[in-house]
């Protein structure tokens, strides 16, 4: 889980996800939040989860922000010299797409080791066998991060499926 130093305006990015996140349970989503910000640190895109309100299995806040930020960038799918930064380590699907998308840093909040794919349970940014490999810096804001799903988590626990 080693990671890289936190940049001049990493806090403020993984803040503007904290805040992208928190209208996420008003539609039953879990509240993690994204942002993608140009190598100047200009945001291009924000995102919170929406597969619930959308009912899309792949609407997560990464996919979500990097799809807007594609379209905002204006070099077509290529991310080159931008950060992604969220609320919580990416799944594999997410790292997957930050791969693809050229992404060049992935900072993040919380660690996820039951599904983390960014260094806690699979570490799929810095495989040597992809052509494309993140600078990756996580454990930003990590208590905000984690006490905004444990507001959303603790109610859950105890109830029966579907209660």
């Amino acid at each position: 889980m080693n990671t890289t130093e936190v940049r001049a305006g990493d806090v403020e990015l993984v803040r503007a996800a904290l805040r992208a996140a928190a209208d996420a349970p008003a539609t039953g989503d879990v509240p993690i939040g994204a942002v993608v910000a140009d190598a100047e640190g200009r945001v291009l895109a924000e995102a919170r989860n929406r597969r619930e309100a959308d009912g899309d299995p792949t609407a997560h806040a990464e996919v979500l922000a990097l799809r807007a930020a594609a379209r905002a960038h204006g070099d077509g799918w290529r991310l080159e010299g931008c950060t992604l930064a969220v609320t919580v380590e990416p799944c594999t699907m997410c790292a997957g797409a930050l791969v693809l998308s050229r992404v060049a840093r992935v900072v993040f909040g919380v660690w996820e080791p039951r599904t983390g794919a960014v260094g806690s349970l699979w570490d799929v940014v810095r495989d040597n066998r992809l052509n494309h490999r993140p600078e990756v810096v996580g454990g930003v804001l990590a208590d905000e991060s984690a006490a905004l799903l444990e507001s959303f988590f603790t109610p859950h626990r105890g109830r029966p499926p579907g209660a």
